[in-house]
């Protein structure tokens, strides 16, 4: 576990290098999680070896929401004042990443063109 947890700090660590000296607009941890992604693709004997970590980090993922929520907690007044504008904000991106999602849904699926599988046929 200790070697896991090892694993995951280091590609942590080694995203937010390439973060800060590349000068990207994407966070160190999301390039450290796409550097693992690409180091467990590359070996994939690695994936033992993390694979219990992964599974004990998502037994307690309801944890990693508290600090957002004690954070939203700290400015309920922030939220108070603009809420109708929040509310219109998350309503407006959810439908847009509904509509979004089922256009290039539909557009991939002409473009690969789904083929009746035998066994279905008529």
């Amino acid at each position: 576990m200790i070697q896991a947890i090892a694993l995951v700090l280091s590609m942590q660590l080694a995203g937010e290098g390439v973060a800060r000296l590349a000068g990207f607009g994407i966070p160190g941890p999301v390039i450290g999680l796409i550097l693992l992604a690409a180091l467990l693709a590359l070996v994939p004997s690695l994936r033992a070896i993390v694979e219990p970590l992964a599974n004990t980090l998502l037994g307690h993922l309801s944890l990693l929401f508290v600090p957002a929520a004690v954070g939203l907690i700290q400015h309920l007044g922030v939220f108070a004042n603009d809420f109708w504008p929040l509310i219109l904000a998350l309503s407006l991106s959810t439908l847009l990443t509904l509509i979004v999602t089922a256009t290039v849904f539909v557009l991939v699926d002409r473009w690969i063109g789904t083929q009746t599988p035998p066994d279905e046929a008529s």
